[in-house]
């Protein structure tokens, strides 16, 4: 008689156990699922539209020294539909050949790398933007 009365404590007390941890556990649920409808979900942003080549705008800068090859590639530039903004003289003469970009035109940037078949892209490093004269890239001819 005495084990049938400890079974039935035993089993009121796992009932009860049963019971506290399961709210406990719907409880952790409800507040999850609560949280997740009433919190807005921030939308991501939209990657920046690429600009076409009719609208980048391009400064070719001589960096070899040898007369007229900024001239040469402004002009293999503007065939290719990209605006061209200016045609100068690099800061200095021992540059290969690269387009550096400025703010987010990494893409621009890359598409006339291909364009050109020029192997380096990188963004602006000893120009300013302000060298760019409102330009988006830069195209420096080296050797």
């Amino acid at each position: 008689m005495l084990a049938a009365v400890a079974a039935v404590e035993l089993l009121v007390l796992v009932i009860i156990a049963v019971v506290v941890v399961g709210r406990m556990l719907v409880g952790g649920v409800e507040t999850a699922a609560r949280e997740r409808v009433l919190t807005p979900v921030k939308p991501k942003p939209a990657p920046q539209q690429m600009l076409e080549r009719n609208e980048t705008s391009v400064i070719v800068l001589n960096g070899n020294g040898v007369s007229g090859a900024a001239g040469t590639t402004a002009a293999k530039v503007k065939s290719l539909d990209y605006v061209v903004s200016a045609v100068g003289n690099a800061p200095r003469t021992n540059f290969r050949t690269m387009i550096m970009y400025r703010g987010k035109h990494r893409r621009e940037a890359q598409r006339l790398a291909k364009d050109l078949r020029v192997k380096l892209v990188g963004p602006l490093d000893g120009l300013k933007a302000k060298d760019l004269m409102g330009a988006h890239l830069a195209v420096i001819v080296g050797r």
